[in-house]
C-alpha cells in the first residue's frame, strides 16, 4: 500500500484477493473496478473499496452473471435483489434444459442410437408444450378427416395430450420421444386411419356398435391365451364373449376386430399414461389376438 496515499497497487490487490493481476487489470479495463489514481510512473492505484468490489465481482461471476450486469449493480443502476431474482429464474431455465439434455443422452445410451437418431431425439425433446400438442393434434386431424367418428371417442382422443413437466425424468423424455416417433410413422397413421374408417362406415350404416370399454374388460377377464383357439374350452369362452363383442358371421367379426387390434395403438395410450402420470394401462392385445384366432377356428 502506498504509505502517502493509502492506495493499493494492482500487485497488492492481487496478493490480498488471490486474483491474478491480469484478471484485475481486465476488470479495471472494463470499468468494474476502476483505479482511484495513478502513480507518478503511471501505474494504477486502487482505494480500499476495491477489495470489497473485487470480492463481490468474484462472487457474482461465480454465480454466472455477466460483467455488464455486475457493473450496473456496482453503479446502483439496478438492485442486487432484482438481479439475483432474475438470474435465479434464468438458472432455473438452464437447469430444465440441462435435465432434458441429460435425459436425451441417457435415452441415447440405452438405445445405442446412431447420430441421426440422436439429432431427431434432441429435436423432439426440445419442443415446447404447444409444439408437442400440435404434433398430436396434426396426427388426430389426419386420422379423423372427413369421417363420421363417434363424438365421444373423438373428444377423448383430442383431450389426451402429452403434458411433460418442466423437469422431466429420463423415463418421461424417453416416453415422449417414442410417442412422437410413433405418431409420425406413416404405417402407424395408416393403421389408425383404417380403424377410424371402419368405425365411420359402421356409423354410416346405422350399425349398433358394442360398448368398446365393456367389451375390452370382458375379453381381458375371460380370454385365455394358454388355451388352443380351436379347443372346446376356448370355443365355450368365445360363446360367452360374443354377446358383448358382436354378432353375425364369426370370420367377418374376427376381421373387423383385427382391424382395431394393434399393439402400437395400445402403446400409444400407454405412453400417454406414462407422460401424463395416469394409472398404467395394461396390455390386452394378446387376449384380443387369441379371441380373434378362436373366432376364426370356430
Amino acid at each position: 500500500m502506498d504509505r502517502m496515499t493509502g492506495l493499493l497497487s494492482i500487485g497488492e490487490l492481487a496478493n490480498r484477493t488471490g486474483l491474478p493481476v491480469r484478471t484485475i487489470r481486465f476488470y479495471s479495463d472494463e470499468g468494474v473496478v476502476p483505479p482511484a489514481d495513478r502513480s507518478d510512473a503511471g501505474y494504477r492505484l486502487y482505494g480500499p473499496d476495491a477489495l470489497a468490489r473485487l470480492g463481490l465481482v468474484r462472487t457474482l461471476r461465480d454465480l454466472g452473471l455477466d460483467l455488464a450486469t455486475i457493473r450496473r449493480v456496482l453503479e446502483r443502476e439496478v438492485s442486487l435483489t432484482d438481479v439475483a431474482a432474475a438470474h435465479a429464474a434464468a438458472v432455473d431455465a438452464q437447469i430444465r434444459v440441462l435435465r432434458v439434455q441429460k435425459a436425451v443422452l441417457q435415452a441415447v445410451a440405452r438405445r445405442d442410437s446412431d447420430p441421426q437418431e440422436l439429432l431427431r431425439m434432441h429435436r423432439l425433446a426440445q419442443l415446447s408444450d404447444d409444439e408437442r400438442k400440435r404434433i398430436v393434434a396434426d396426427f388426430l386431424e389426419e386420422i379423423f378427416e372427413g369421417l363420421n367418428i363417434d363424438p365421444a371417442c373423438a373428444a377423448r382422443l383430442r383431450s389426451a395430450m402429452p403434458e411433460l413437466p418442466d423437469d422431466p425424468s429420463p423415463e418421461l423424455v424417453d416416453a415422449w420421444i417414442e410417442l412422437a416417433e410413433l405418431i409420425q410413422d406413416p404405417d402407424f397413421r395408416a393403421t389408425i386411419r383404417r380403424m377410424s374408417e371402419q368405425q365411420s362406415e359402421s356409423r354410416d350404416a346405422g350399425d349398433e356398435l358394442p360398448d368398446a370399454r365393456a367389451a375390452a374388460e370382458l375379453v381381458a377377464e375371460k380370454a385365455d391365451p394358454e388355451l388352443a383357439p380351436e379347443s372346446a374350452a376356448a370355443q365355450t369362452i368365445v360363446a360367452e364373449l360374443l354377446p358383448a363383442v358382436g354378432d353375425g358371421d364369426r370370420h367377418a367379426l374376427a376381421d373387423r376386430i383385427a382391424v382395431g387390434t394393434d399393439a402400437r395403438a395400445e402403446r400409444y395410450w400407454q405412453l400417454l399414461a406414462i407422460i401424463n402420470g395416469w394409472p398404467p394401462i395394461p396390455t390386452r392385445v394378446p387376449q384380443w389376438e387369441w379371441f380373434i384366432a378362436a373366432l376364426r377356428a370356430g
